[in-house]
């Protein structure tokens, strides 16, 4: 077992790569009644090409597959849905699926051993049914009518569609009514077992754990598997630049929503250009910069801007966006802004600190703590880097990557009016 801590912040992690690959993440809190558990699996909306390991077939799959398996998870033979046994026990339960993973969880006080149960049980055996897939599809294909009603998603695919020639990150994550049509259950059986092996999972638990007895509760639990060789996934090579300069939609809205975006095509240490980014977005367009202060008061922006950096193994972009009268008033501001200034120290430290902040601020909370390592593990993060990677972090090299990733970058917009 790996032992990671940080006398900073007082706080200790510990990693356990088991004998099937499954790597599992502790992160104690002592004397906290909530306990939280997040499972997941490193399969998103973006792997839809890949090399079945079992037969070393090259196999293509609808959009949307990943999305429709994790809906599938709950269903039982018995007819009993686990989310529903879930909350029963009095534990929040929920699932999500993004660009890439797939992730179960739930939080509570008590009950976490019978809802561990549960969990383990659901997520190592699906069932799937010629009948209860096709009941699926007519829930999922609501769904995606309601996102495409969705003006904050139709804001941010349209700025993915910008920014991303070919990368499959610009998919929508629940596919289309017309890809979700071709999913069957041996699609389904198939993506289950090549990307729910153990080997291709990450669980992190956080609370008031003994790491090592909550992790041979965790193997109790778990089901032999046949080892298999690692996935082989395939991505389209993306063509460097943007795939277009602006995109405009038009929805039932009473102001304006708009999304500006920056395609970080960096070969640099991704978690440093994150903390830079964040630097330099909390200096130029946090609440207590000039521009949002002057921009507020004329009344071209109604609220905060949200400010935003994200990134995977296959991509990684700047967010800006908010609510605004004129859009493209607001955009040209922050491009002259971007164009004409550099990160004084005084900003740097304020911004340093506040990021810093932030950052401890997170375990103050179970939920917190699980979301933020397993989001980081699925790209090969140890979250404590941050900590370390700060330190790294100078005012020379946030210039730098202002320099780089925004000044010497075309950017794009996308509009909701």
């Amino acid at each position: 077992m790996e032992v990671r801590k940080n006398n900073k912040i007082d706080e200790t992690v510990y990693t356990e790569v088991l004998d099937n690959g499954m790597k599992i993440i502790v992160i104690p809190k002592k004397n906290t009644a909530k306990k939280y558990i997040i499972w997941a699996t490193k399969f998103g909306s973006i792997d839809n090409h890949f090399i079945e390991p079992k037969s070393n077939k090259e196999i293509e799959v609808p959009d949307g597959v990943a999305h429709y398996l994790e809906h599938k998870m709950f269903e039982n033979e018995n007819g009993v849905d686990s989310l529903y046994t879930l909350m029963a026990l009095g534990l929040d339960a929920n699932a999500y699926t993004t660009n890439d993973h797939t992730a179960f969880l739930f939080a509570g006080t008590e009950n976490f051993y019978e809802g561990l149960d549960e969990l383990m049980e659901y997520v190592q055996k699906p069932y799937f049914t010629d009948e209860n897939v096709e009941k699926e599809r007519g829930i999922i294909g609501q769904e995606i009518g309601r996102y495409d009603d969705e003006p904050d998603w139709k804001l941010y695919i349209n700025t993915m569609d910008c920014l991303y020639k070919i990368n499959p990150v610009k998919l929508d994550i629940a596919g289309t009514v017309e890809s979700i049509s071709k999913i069957t259950k041996e699609v389904l059986y198939s993506c289950y077992n090549t990307f729910y092996h153990p080997s291709n999972m990450i669980m992190c638990i956080s609370g008031d754990f003994e790491p090592e007895k909550i992790i041979e509760e965790v193997k109790k639990r778990l089901y032999p598997k046949e080892k298999i060789d690692e996935i082989k996934r395939i991505y389209p090579e993306e063509i460097k630049g943007i795939n277009k300069k602006e995109k405009v939609a038009k929805m039932g809205i009473s102001m304006p929503t708009f999304m500006i975006g920056y395609k970080d095509e960096l070969d640099e240490d991704k978690m440093k250009v994150n903390i830079a980014v964040e630097i330099i977005l909390n200096s130029l367009f946090g609440k207590s910069s000039k521009v949002y202060q002057d921009l507020y008061k004329e009344g071209l922006l109604m609220s905060e801007l949200d400010l935003s950096y994200e990134f995977s193994n296959t991509y990684a972009h700047v967010l800006i966006s908010g609510e605004s009268k004129d859009p493209r008033k607001v955009y040209e501001r922050i491009q002259e802004v971007i164009k004409n200034e550099t990160i004084n120290n005084e900003d740097f430290e304020r911004s340093k600190k506040k990021l810093y902040g932030d950052y401890v601020s997170e375990y103050n909370d179970v939920e917190n703590i699980g979301r933020m390592y397993l989001s980081d593990a699925i790209k090969g993060i140890n979250s404590m880097e941050y900590i370390e990677k700060m330190d790294e972090v100078n005012l020379e090299y946030v210039n730098n990557i202002l320099d780089k990733l925004f000044k010497k970058n075309e950017s794009v917009i996308s509009i909701v009016e």
